[in-house]
C-alpha cells in the first residue's frame, strides 16, 4: 500500500489496488475506507447489514465498522483510506457534504452504482493520488485536493442516486423522524410501532424492505452512532458521554459499545482521534 504516515505512526492516507479479496473475513480500521470496485460482484457486509453490489461501484465505511465482502464473482478493487487527522470531513462539510451521506448514515446503503464514464473518472483520480504519493516529497495539499474531489463527486452522485431511487413511504419517513427524536429514550421496536400505529410484524417487514435492517438494528445503530460522534467530535469524558446518552453508568456504556463495535470507547477514541471540530467552539 502507498502510505502517508504521521510522526507518531498513524496511517493518514493509504491507497492500494488489489485483485485478491482481503475482505473475505471481517476487518476493522481506524480510518475512513473507500472501496472502488472495478470488477466482479458480491455482497458487502457492514456491521450487521448486507448490501449486494456489482462493478463498477464504490463502497464506503466509517472508522471501526466491521466490513467484509462475499464474492459472487472475483472482485478487483482499489482501497483508499484516510484518517480524520489528515482530512476532517466534519470541518469540510460545506465542501464535500459527505458526513451523514457517505459516512455515518444508518438510513442509506453505503454504496454507489457507477457508470462506465464515472468509473473511469475515479480511476484517473486514483492514479493521480498514487503518482503523487510516489514523488520524493508528496504534497499533502495536492493529496487532500484529490481526496476532496473524490468525496465531493461521490456526495453528488449519492444525492442523485437517492433521488432517482426514492420511493415514498410515509410510515418509514415518519420512523426516521421519530428515531432521531427519541433514540435516547425509546429503545424497543414495539415503542415505535405503537407510535406509528403499526403491528410489530408489519413494522419489521416495512423497515427491512426500506432500510435492509430490522427496527431493532436501526435503533441500536442510531444510539451507537451518537456515541461515536461524541467520542470523535467532543472532549467529553467517557463518563460524561455515558451520562449524556442516558446509560446507567460508564461501565455499562462501555460494555454495550464494545459488544456492538468490538472495540472499547477508549480504543475507538484512540484510533479515530478527536476531531478539530471539538475545539472550534472554544
Amino acid at each position: 500500500m502507498n502510505k502517508v504516515i504521521s510522526e507518531n505512526g498513524t496511517l493518514l492516507l493509504g491507497i492500494e489496488k488489489s485483485e485478491i479479496n482481503i475482505f473475505n473475513t471481517p476487518l476493522q480500521f481506524g480510518e475512513y475506507t473507500i472501496l472502488l470496485i472495478s470488477k466482479g460482484e458480491g455482497i458487502y457486509h457492514v456491521d450487521f447489514a448486507s448490501f449486494p453490489f456489482k462493478a463498477p461501484a464504490i463502497l464506503f465505511s466509517t472508522p471501526q465498522q466491521s466490513i467484509s465482502i462475499s464474492e459472487i464473482t472475483p472482485v478487483n478493487y482499489t482501497t483508499l483510506q484516510f484518517h480524520g487527522d489528515f482530512y476532517c470531513i466534519e470541518y469540510h462539510r460545506n465542501e464535500v457534504a459527505c458526513n451523514g451521506l457517505l459516512f455515518n448514515n444508518i438510513y442509506a446503503e453505503p454504496s454507489i452504482k457507477l457508470s462506465t464514464e464515472q468509473h473511469q473518472l475515479y480511476c484517473v483520480l486514483v492514479d493521480h493520488i498514487i503518482d503523487e504519493m510516489k514523488q520524493p516529497t508528496p504534497s499533502e495539499i495536492v493529496l487532500r485536493s484529490y481526496l476532496q474531489l473524490i468525496l465531493a463527486k461521490s456526495s453528488s452522485l449519492k444525492i442523485n442516486s437517492e433521488k432517482q431511487n426514492f420511493q415514498k413511504d410515509e410510515k418509514m419517513d415518519q420512523f426516521k423522524i421519530l428515531l432521531e427524536e427519541n433514540f435516547l429514550t425509546l429503545h424497543k421496536a414495539s415503542d415505535y410501532a405503537a407510535l406509528l400505529s403499526m403491528t410489530a410484524n408489519n413494522f419489521t417487514k416495512q423497515c427491512s424492505k426500506r432500510f435492509n435492517k430490522t427496527p431493532t438494528q436501526m435503533i441500536q445503530e442510531r444510539l451507537i452512532l451518537e456515541a461515536k460522534k461524541q467520542l470523535h467530535l467532543t472532549r467529553l469524558s467517557i463518563k460524561e458521554i455515558a451520562y449524556a446518552l442516558k446509560f446507567q453508568d460508564e461501565y455499562y456504556f462501555s460494555r454495550v459499545f464494545k459488544k456492538k463495535t468490538k472495540v472499547s470507547p477508549q480504543n475507538f477514541r484512540k484510533t479515530t482521534g478527536i476531531s478539530i471540530v471539538a475545539d472550534l467552539s472554544k
